[in-house]
């Protein structure tokens, strides 16, 4: 481990298997109630009972957790979405949009999805789209008809049909898994019977590197998420830590102690032409470049405690940016710039978010274990691992921590959440 105070404890021996699918592990439950709360209807699309995923129940949830809309009960309504609903009695349910659609089975065995969306308070059309999918991709359609959704009411992009990446132990076994948003459609990328941490996605989502044990001592690799190959990018003498991509995907930050304390490199993509980027006489680990590749945020306790510092992304003069608390630690800045994300001992290990602009701080939680911090790409919620109720989960808040979504596991401990990046 490349600082004392971190609070992962696991690292990886691969036993790979790529991609393996897996049965969902997930109950998504959602809690609290935004300021301003789009009310929405979605009724149940025409011909879906007899398929294995509800399309309309998946979009209901995924717009709920969002946190941006408020579901309002469509009840047993079916409606025809090519013809037009009678807008004055939805907006008198409360609803200020309606979402209707079918399922259709085609010639070719395929599903034709089709859906349409309707502004009930000015009686306008807002348009739909088709989709003629395989029965097993129907999660998918569902996830972007609600980014669709989001996109069309909100201005900005959905996240819906990204994927996360997340670390479970469960019986002394350790398995890397990337799955859908929610946390469903799980599959394996790696398991090994030695710990798994610090995965982290490339910039456009093919890969993931992460730390590996297996010859010894903490080895940095980048593996294919599609094809399960994998190559060494850290393999120096002592310690290799702590993995960050460039937006660009030329070069990674890693943490490694070949000249003693634990400092932060830049190593190319293939591993080659390490340069130390930190001189400092402490500890310094965890970075994360902003989007724009122009910065690394770290963790550094050459002050006497672990804070946040930021520095050019090919080094030169820190500065500090936390100064609450004694104790700060697993920066995540998000993808607009706006937020620092990170974990503060305040009367336990507690989510906070830092407004950069303004460097007002929020704790966004009431846990006192959560950890690994990781944005979604369109910086609107943020993926976090706590323990609550006894059990260990993966959480997701809105950044004023309004509205939170537990994804509570069926797999032992939940570890290690990193979003992944919107498709390209």
């Amino acid at each position: 481990m490349s600082m004392p105070w971190s609070r992962r404890e696991f690292l990886a021996v691969p036993g790979a298997l790529a991609c393996t699918p897996a049965l969902a592990q997930f109950r998504v439950d959602i809690s609290g109630v935004g300021a301003t709360q789009f009310p929405i209807a979605i009724a149940a699309f025409r011909g879906e009972a007899g398929w294995t995923q509800r399309v309309s129940a998946i979009v209901r949830a995924d717009l709920e957790r969002s946190g941006q809309f408020r579901p309002v009960d469509a009840g047993a309504a079916v409606l025809d979405e090519t013809a037009r609903p009678a807008m004055a009695d939805w907006k008198g349910r409360g609803a200020d949009a309606l979402v209707a659609g079918s399922l259709t089975k085609l010639a070719d065995g395929r599903v034709d999805v089709r859906f349409r969306l309707w502004d009930t308070v000015r009686q306008q059309d807002l348009g739909g789209q088709a989709y003629a999918a395989p029965e097993a991709d129907l999660r998918l359609v569902a996830h972007r008809i609600a980014d669709w959704v989001y996109q069309k009411l909100t201005g900005e992009r959905g996240v819906f049909e990204t994927r996360i990446a997340y670390v479970t132990k469960a019986a002394q076994r350790y398995t890397l898994w990337v799955a859908d948003s929610d946390g469903e459609g799980a599959q394996v990328a790696l398991a090994s019977a030695q710990p798994i941490i610090s995965p982290v996605w490339s910039p456009d989502g093919s890969e993931l590197a992460y730390v590996s044990f297996e010859t010894g001592k903490a080895v940095v690799y980048s593996q294919e998420v599609a094809s399960g190959r994998r190559r060494p990018i850290a393999s120096f003498k002592g310690s290799n830590s702590a993995p960050a991509w460039s937006p660009d995907g030329r070069q990674f930050a890693v943490v490694l102690t070949r000249d003693g304390l634990s400092q932060i490199y830049a190593v190319d993509r293939n591993g080659e032409n390490a340069r130390r980027l930190t001189h400092s006489s402490g500890i310094d680990t965890e970075p994360t470049f902003t989007a724009d590749g122009r910065t690394i945020y770290f963790v550094s306790d050459r002050g006497g405690s672990p804070q946040i510092y930021r520095m050019p992304a090919g080094g030169g003069a820190a500065e500090r940016v936390t100064f609450q608390g004694s104790y700060n630690v697993s920066p995540a800045v998000s993808p607009d710039g706006r937020w620092l994300a990170y974990i503060s001992r305040d009367g336990g290990f507690r989510l906070h978010v830092m407004e950069l602009a303004t460097g007002q701080v929020t704790a966004l939680t009431t846990t006192s274990d959560d950890e690994s911090p990781s944005f979604a790409p369109n910086s609107k919620l943020i993926i976090y691992a706590t323990r609550t109720q006894g059990g260990s989960v993966l959480m997701t808040t809105t950044l004023d921590g309004r509205i939170k979504a537990t994804l509570v596991g069926t797999r032992g401990e939940v570890r290690e959440p990193a979003w992944g990046p919107f498709a390209r």
